[in-house]
């Protein structure tokens, strides 16, 4: 019964279980566990859709006892049925159990069944990839401090799984400045082994690091601010370094440095004064002020937004202040110059790390220890900050899939999907979607609304993927450096398809539209030794086989109702029987090009024929008519090979490898002209696709491994 003024906002509803027997015997055990399977699915049965909660639990303990009765199959589809109605109460780890456990015969029935298939599919995968992680994902549990000293393979791998950091740069950086000492009678910061002289990280000082860090970031979260501070704070904005109390140019009180301000936190009556946000500094110096005899060390800040310049008397604390400050700056600056928020977090890092190795050396070498962290500072010394202006007013933003991984991976596909009206919304189900295929064989997917990345990934063969295609809303292929074509479900982002008929590399895919209803939709898909392969979308059936002659097939497409194959040698014009109708050859100049073409596209409009040349700088424009018609050639300045190209519009956007960066080249398809001239990326550009002709998205190879987004005019 209920008392007191609170009422529900929802009927309480009760569930009653069945009389348990009071023979502890198996025969009555078990016959209390079909009636309680019997009253549950009663439950079930009338339970609503939108009660999908109370679903949940309903299916959760059903499954439970299923699981406990031996009836494992059953048990599996109650799990299975926790994905469409709440998967924060999904029991992974004994699905993992179940799976593991299910006899040949049960596991066929599962098998057999296709939500259980994929269901028992995903645990295997999880479980492969769990095996194969060197490090546990994100979590500490397998670490253990170190008991001796450290080389620099050694401290990467202990650091990576200590969850401090994964970029492999910055704990190089780290060890870098943690045996950066070489003063051998003072406190063991270092070890030089005396034969070959290399530097170690003894285990006293890793320990002192490792718990100087924990500490700091328990106390950064363990920070209280007056509600009239919160007010001024952004969401999600939080204070990662508050200083000791200090007099200041703005009053008595502590600095306080959030990911994208400083501020004051003035002591007697709590309150906030802005100092400046890290954009707006325009200087940051150390200085001194008279004090009897003394002179105490000043912080001073110049900014855009005050005449006046903040100063702060840190005394003993200066340096650091000063360091962690120019750091943040310049990251902050690169992130708004290079549209790429990432960079504002690695700065973070960096400040955050050189305070902990202050700390923990406590040595009159901790500051000069502390600068190798300072990357965004040196590299804004070292090459240019500013982008060019056509650069940074056509790219919109960066976004980094290698977040996750302990080093750049390279982006070897881009593939975007429309959104779906029909799909709900929850999770960004309806939203458009980026796919993104990295090197080492994973698939990630960014919602196309937001860029942000979704939870959910994909894991096809280990090998390189070098392409994707939207077969249409149930159906996305991808094809492998293995030999296979995997095909992924994109509403549930699970692979449980594979096509496995092809025994090279597969290079290409493409889609032959539908001429009436009633015709079936055929995919193409070759391979590097000239196979093609034509299948029945629908029964994934092979309806044709052939092969095609020329050195390394690279891509096909469809037009007008022909097969155009580019090899690394020529563009071939293909009949459906696989005869050759029309071949186009490399250009003279370039006979005795290594690799050749790399790429073309086909124009319905003017019937040309636009390839580019993986060992040159420049782009070759054929005549499909007349194909005896001399080669347009249009020159590309700073670029010593075409990668990929696609078409938007009336523009053709070209990813280039360049002398010195990658390159994005918008080329005009009327004057054949250069419009522009963008530098994307610190590496090849691998990749391009286009949002809807409003956006073009480029992928970077390893040394770069981001994904820029681009404005179409």
């Amino acid at each position: 019964m209920v008392t007191g003024s609170w009422s529900p906002s929802k009927p309480i509803k009760t569930f009653k279980l069945p009389e348990f027997p009071p023979p502890l015997a198996y025969q009555y055990v078990q016959i209390y566990y079909n009636d309680l399977i019997k009253e549950l699915s009663k439950a079930i049965s009338t339970a609503t859709p939108d009660d999908s909660a109370l679903l949940a639990r309903y299916y959760y303990l059903r499954g439970l006892v299923n699981s406990v009765a031996g009836k494992r199959v059953d048990a599996l589809g109650d799990f299975q049925s926790l994905y469409k109605t709440d998967m924060d109460i999904f029991p992974a780890k004994l699905l993992n159990v179940l799976v593991e456990s299910l006899p040949v015969e049960e596991r066929r029935m599962a098998e057999r069944r296709p939500d259980l298939n994929r269901l028992i599919s995903q645990v295997k995968r999880e479980n492969e990839q769990e095996r194969a992680r060197p490090i546990d994902d994100g979590t500490v549990k397998r670490f253990e401090l170190p008991k001796k000293h450290l080389h620099m393979e050694d401290f990467v791998q202990r650091v990576q799984e200590s969850g401090i950091v994964k970029d492999q740069g910055t704990i190089q950086r780290l060890f870098e400045a943690l045996t950066v000492g070489v003063d051998s009678t003072s406190q063991s910061v270092f070890y030089l082994e005396l034969e070959g002289q290399q530097k170690q990280v003894d285990p006293e000082t890793f320990c002192f690091f490792y718990n100087f860090w924990k500490e700091t970031e328990a106390a950064a979260q363990d920070v209280d601010l007056p509600v009239i501070v919160l007010e001024h704070l952004v969401k999600d904005e939080c204070v990662y370094k508050l200083s000791s109390s200090v007099k200041t140019s703005h009053g008595v009180g502590k600095i306080a440095m959030t990911q994208r301000r400083l501020f004051l936190l003035t002591e007697g009556r709590p309150g906030y004064v802005e100092i400046t946000k890290f954009r707006d500094i325009e200087d940051v110096k150390i200085s001194s002020t008279p004090f009897l005899l003394l002179r105490i060390p000043t912080l001073k800040i110049t900014t855009s937004l005050r005449k006046e310049t903040f100063e702060a008397n840190l005394k003993s604390e200066c340096d650091l202040w000063h360091l962690m400050i120019k750091e943040m700056w310049a990251g902050r600056k690169m992130a708004d110059e290079h549209k790429d928020p990432q960079f504002m977090e690695q700065a973070l890092t960096n400040a955050l790390l050189m305070d902990a190795v202050v700390g923990c050396l406590q040595s009159q070498k901790a500051i000069f220890a502390a600068t190798k962290l300072a990357y965004f500072d040196k590299k804004k010394l070292e090459v240019p900050m500013m982008v060019p202006k056509t650069t940074s007013e056509t790219l919109k933003h960066k976004i980094n899939p290698s977040l996750d991984q302990t080093s750049p991976q390279a982006v070897d596909v881009l593939l975007y999907t429309p959104g779906q009206l029909s799909v709900s919304s929850l999770d960004g189900g309806g939203n458009p979607k980026l796919w993104c295929a990295l090197s080492n064989g994973k698939v990630l997917v960014f919602d196309a609304a937001s860029w942000s990345m979704q939870k959910n990934s994909v894991q096809v063969g280990k090998s390189r993927l070098n392409c994707m295609l939207a077969v249409n809303q149930q159906q996305l292929w991808i094809g492998s450096k293995d030999s296979f074509i995997y095909i992924i479900n994109p509403r549930s982002v699970s692979c449980n398809k594979q096509l496995t008929e092809h025994r090279c590399e597969v290079t290409g895919l493409a889609l032959e539209e539908r001429t009436d209803k009633f015709s079936q939709t055929l995919a193409y898909s070759c391979s590097e030794d000239g196979s093609v392969i034509v299948w029945d979308v629908s029964t994934l059936q092979v309806r044709r086989q052939f092969r095609v002659s020329c050195h390394r097939l690279q891509s096909v497409q469809i037009h007008t109702g022909m097969l155009w194959c580019c090899g690394g040698d020529c563009v071939l014009e293909v009949r459906r029987n696989g005869t050759v109708h029309r071949k186009v050859s490399l250009p003279d100049h370039l006979l005795g090009s290594p690799r050749g073409f790399s790429c073309f596209l086909l124009f319905n409009e003017s019937e040309q024929l636009w390839t580019g040349l993986a060992d040159a700088g420049e782009l070759c424009v054929c005549d499909c008519r007349d194909l005896n018609k001399p080669f347009i050639r249009i020159q590309l300045k700073d670029c010593t090979g075409v990668v990929c190209m696609i078409r938007v519009k009336n523009q053709i956007w070209v990813g280039c490898q360049g002398k010195t960066r990658g390159k994005i080249y918008v080329v005009n398809t009327e004057r054949y002209t250069v419009e522009k001239e963008l530098m994307a990326h610190d590496d090849s550009v691998q990749t391009l696709c286009s949002a809807e002709d409003r956006y073009v998205l480029s992928g970077a190879a390893r040394a770069d491994g981001k994904i820029g987004i681009w404005k179409v005019e």
